[in-house]
């Protein structure tokens, strides 16, 4: 049978304190125990449905981790503050003194630093490689490798990774496959393909309208409890933990998640033809052009499309910014980082959400400095839009 993330999602049913058809939110720091048993025991993490403290756990964020590890398929899940509450103490859990990552070489510009620049003083070490050639992936693996990390579609240069390959690869060599699937939610599932970790940022897609931070990390019940162990989780003892108001909020949001990902994806890909056939350098992974246009293909839940984000090059810096600020100017959307809004959102990753990776690196990468990354709102008029973007396109003389 097809995986069916939304289905997943909507069979869930909370009911709140009083019948309500939202779960009550827990406003609590600390929750109170009936014995001194029942405290030792749940700091043992010998109890269920006990909470003890809303750093380990709150039933707001197990709600929401919940809904997030039906929608990826796995045993559960564990949310935090944002993004990289979420990314940095999985990376930590697995690894450390001496050991290695695999990564590719086209990630979030906080990743990126983070394996180049932070864990090296804990005695992490990092290769990072073109994640779409395997040869070069397999070849980069050591006897102290313990993770392969990439993003399904990696930011912001829309490289695909071909999950089910690299979980083949993994298995062969004893490791563990983290990938985050920020940019791709409900498109594809990537345990279903064989990761063993699968890590969302859900400020963006996810949360969709860009009020709040979070995080999570979806894969077995081992793992998570190893994160949120008092004795040695990354995730409880860096302290990453999500505001139960937030979780609560995010929860509310993830049941539109459905109908926002097929409208972005259908919008995204209208402009990326449009743009392609107007001869503008186009990266989206809907065109057959896209060089794992295929892969993607193979992997995807084909309802929710090729996603929402896209890239053209507009020629150079100076191009791209006069036109994403006259694109701003004429309400196209927002000259701003991060993705999933209801606006369409754009940027020049080398100077912003990449900015953290050397200039030669970005060049080596073919992160060029014309490019512009879109994230493609909620447009009920698509057509409308991309003649809107056209002439703004046309009057700073990209085409």
């Amino acid at each position: 049978m097809k995986f069916k993330p939304a289905n997943n999602i909507q069979d869930l049913q909370y009911f709140g304190e009083f019948g309500g058809v939202n779960p009550s939110i827990s406003d609590s720091s600390t929750y109170t125990f009936l014995s001194a048993k029942t405290m030792f025991d749940t700091f043992e993490g010998n109890t269920d449905g006990c909470y003890l403290y809303s750093r380990h756990s709150s039933p707001s964020n197990l709600y929401l981790s919940e809904a997030l590890a039906a929608m990826e398929g796995t045993e559960t899940a564990n949310v935090a503050s944002s993004g990289m509450g979420a990314i940095t103490p999985t990376i930590l859990q697995i690894c450390g003194a001496g050991d290695h990552i695999v990564s590719s070489r086209t990630i979030y510009g906080g990743t990126y630093a983070f394996l180049k620049n932070f864990t090296p003083r804990m005695g992490i070490e990092t290769s990072f490689i073109d994640i779409t050639k395997l040869d070069v992936v397999e070849a980069a693996i050591t006897k102290n490798t313990k993770m392969i990390y990439c993003e399904t579609v990696s930011n912001p240069l829309l490289e695909v990774a071909d999950i089910k390959a690299l979980s083949m690869l993994v298995k062969k060599h004893n490791l563990q496959l983290v990938v985050d699937n920020t940019f791709s939610p409900l498109s594809i599932s990537p345990a279903q393909l064989g990761a063993d970790l699968v890590l969302h940022s859900l400020t963006k897609f996810i949360n969709g309208s860009s009020d709040t931070m979070g995080g999570v990390v979806c894969g077995s019940k081992e793992f998570i409890n190893s994160q949120k162990s008092v004795i040695d989780g990354a995730s409880m003892l860096l302290g990453t933990s999500m505001d139960s108001m937030r979780s609560a909020s995010i929860l509310k949001n993830m049941r539109t998640l459905h109908i926002r990902i097929k409208q972005h994806s259908k919008n995204a890909s209208y402009l990326a033809k449009k743009f392609e056939a107007d001869g503008l350098k186009t990266v989206y992974p809907g065109l057959k052009s896209h060089p794992s246009h295929e892969v993607f293909k193979s992997m995807m839940n084909e309802e929710y499309g090729f996603g929402g984000m896209l890239t053209i090059d507009a020629g150079s810096l100076e191009k791209a910014n006069a036109l994403m600020e006259l694109m701003q100017e004429r309400n196209l959307g927002y000259l701003a980082v991060s993705l999933g809004f209801y606006k369409t959102l754009f940027s020049a990753p080398g100077t912003s959400t990449s900015s953290e990776i050397p200039l030669e690196e970005q060049k080596e990468m073919g992160l060029t400095n014309g490019l512009i990354r879109f994230s493609i709102g909620l447009d009920n008029d698509i057509e409308r839009t991309y003649q809107m973007m056209k002439t703004c396109i046309k009057e700073v003389g990209v085409l």
